[in-house]
Formats: structure tokens, sequence, C-alpha cells
């Protein structure tokens, strides 16, 4: 098997250029169709404001800017995104300034809670979601027959090492029961990629990689400036590039290896063709850590405390664990640490741009609003 993904270099003044060039790089639409109702599936991991926790607006603009200079229909693109136990969608996307750059597009958000779910008998031969969930997995219902874009970030995770396309779907596919499936996460995530490949007439992934998160990822992360974007029809490729550019090995990584070794996309960067930059020898250097909550979680549902795992996290006490996360990312971590780490990255160039989308902005006017960019 043979995969391709498409890396640039970006600049601040440059990046909603530089994501045009890349998806047409990527040729997008050989997975994308016009004639198709498309997913725009974001990535909320925190509902405040972190860099490269989220989705970046200028990530979100870059692709629906494209998307509708390109010609497909604004009705026809679906933004959404999930909760989790410890997120709210419609206050992230506010505190993410995702609904600035929807509303300027003409895009709703849509929250997946306030849609209709639907048990769906996939008949893939899944590996653990079955189990997880014996009386039927969940799905919001208008996932199958749509095709979808993700929209993750470059960073590190502490359940799967690395973060990225496939583990957005994590997001969409399952409610916000999901973590449950932290205890299986690897295995998990390849379910995840049997579930897409039965769902969605066409997947394409576009990653955000100007500021990267390093460490306890996905919340307390170190952001470090990098200025790349990545793009690919092979979710699979585009994560283990991703992988390799951070420092690790992709197929070293079990959610990456499983899905090469299962054919649902290419993991062995020898049979992935970079296009755009030459990253061959690229290594930020980073290293996964666990932050204090996904290290009590991992405790619970694999370590000393396991016997306490259906108490804790599977009856109605588990409400402990939300109010727990909370606590400490929201009133401990974010005042003590967060905060400084994101006055850094507003000295930034980077923090000029994030600056710039909470200020007013026009609708745009996609016929000569493009006319205008390409005189």
């Amino acid at each position: 098997m043979k995969a391709i993904v498409v890396v640039l270099k970006t600049t601040p003044a440059s990046v909603l250029d530089d994501y045009r060039r890349l998806l047409h790089l990527a040729e997008y639409q050989g997975y994308i169709r016009k004639e198709h109702e498309t997913i725009l599936k974001l990535n909320l991991s925190w509902t405040k404001y972190f860099p490269a926790c989220s989705t970046q607006p200028w990530q979100l603009e870059g692709v629906v800017r494209t998307l509708v200079e390109d010609g497909f229909a604004r009705e026809a693109l679906l933004p959404v995104e999930n909760k989790t136990v410890v997120t709210d969608p419609r206050q992230g996307a506010v505190n993410n300034r995702w609904v600035p750059v929807l509303e300027r597009y003409g895009l709703t958000f849509t929250p997946l809670p306030e849609v209709e779910w639907m048990v769906y008998r996939f008949k893939s031969p899944l590996l653990k979601l079955n189990d997880i969930f014996p009386d039927g997995i969940e799905i919001p219902k208008l996932y199958p027959g749509r095709q979808i874009i993700h929209l993750p970030t470059v960073k590190t995770h502490g359940h799967a090492t690395t973060t990225g396309a496939i583990k957005n779907s994590f997001g969409g596919l399952l409610k916000e029961v999901r973590h449950y499936a932290h205890k299986h996460m690897h295995e998990v995530l390849v379910d995840l990629m049997y579930m897409q490949k039965e769902l969605h007439p066409g997947m394409f992934a576009v990653m955000d990689g100007t500021v990267c998160g390093n460490g306890a990822g996905p919340r307390t992360m170190m952001p470090v400036v990098k200025n790349y974007l990545l793009a690919s029809g092979d979710q699979v490729a585009i994560d283990a590039i991703a992988a390799k550019m951070m420092g690790f090995d992709p197929l070293s990584i079990p959610y990456l290896r499983m899905c090469h070794e299962r054919e649902l996309g290419v993991a062995d960067p020898a049979h992935i063709t970079v296009v755009g930059e030459d990253v061959s020898g690229v290594n930020f250097g980073f290293t996964v850590s666990r932050s204090l909550v996904i290290w009590g979680d991992q405790l619970i549902r694999k370590g000393p405390l396991q016997p306490l795992e259906k108490l804790l996290l599977h009856s109605p006490l588990m409400a402990w664990a939300p109010f727990a996360s909370n606590v400490y990312h929201d009133f401990l971590w974010y005042p003590l640490v967060g905060r400084n780490r994101i006055r850094g990255f507003q000295r930034t160039e980077w923090g000029e741009v994030w600056d710039s989308y909470g200020q007013p902005r026009p609708p745009v006017q996609p016929e000569s609003h493009f006319v205008t960019d390409k005189a």
C-alpha cells in the first residue's frame, strides 16, 4: 500500500492561502465531492482555549474558505463537535473562536449532543467496541452516508501517545460515555477506522501544526510554534507522519501499527510519499507524559486500583471523575500553569493572529471576495 501526505510550511501572514494550496496539492476533491454533504469534524479537547489543544480558528477558516471558493454549497457543510464529561461544545465553539469564523461564511455549528443518535450495527470486525457497548454502538444519525473532513492539531496524548485524525473520530462517533474506551484506547482507535470506512463515502484530514502541543496532552501541554500544515486522504498516514515529525516511531504506536497491519491505512513512513516540504530530518523531540487526571484514570483502569474500576467509573459514583478533572484542569492547572503558557503564546505572531479572531469581521461574499484575493 502507498499513501500521500502533503506537508507545507506556513506563516501567520500567509496561512489562509497556504491552507488553500495544501488542500489543492493533496487533491482533496478526489476524496471529498461537491455532490455529497460534508461533515466538518472539529476537535475540542478543552472548553477553554489553549494553544494546540483544539481546532485553531485559522485552520477552520482556511478549510472553509477553500471549500466555499471551490464551489461547495454552504448548506451542505456541517461543522460539528461532541461533548465529553468535561467539555461543553457550544461554549467551546465560542471560546475557541469558531463561531465568528462560521458566521462569517454563513455556516451553522451543530453540537452533536443536540442531534438524534441511533444504534448502528457494524458489519466490520471490531476489536473492542462491541464488548464495551454490548447493547449496541450509538452514533449520530447524520453520520451514515455523509463524507467527513477531520480538523485535528499536532499534539501528544497521555492515553494514545499521539492524537490526530483517527482520534478525532473518537469525539464524533461515540457518546460522552466513550471514556469507557480509555482502557483499550489503541484497539478502539482501530475500531473507529473500521467504522468510518463503513459509514463515510469519503474521508479527508487537515491537521494544524502551526502551534503544536508537547507533553501531557491533549490539554496540559507546552505549546511549541512549528509552522507546519498537513493534509491527506489517508488518516493513518497523516497521523503517522505527524507522529514521526514529533519524534516518535509510528510503527511503535500500537493503534498505528494495528491499522497498518489491517490495511486500514499506511503507517510505515517508507511507504508514504510526502509532498511539499522535505520532513525526512524533522524531529521535534516531543515526549509524551500523563497529566494527573490521565495518570489517575489509568491507575484505576489498569493499575493497582483496578478492583475498584466498576465502582468508581461504571456506577453512579463515577460523577466524582469529571468533577475531579474539572477541578484539576480548570481551577488548578489552568490558572497556575496554563495562563503563563498562554501569555507566552500571545507574545508570538500566532498570538497576534489569535487576537485578530476576536475582532468583528464582515460576512464573506464568495464571488467578490475571492476574485479580489486572486487579483
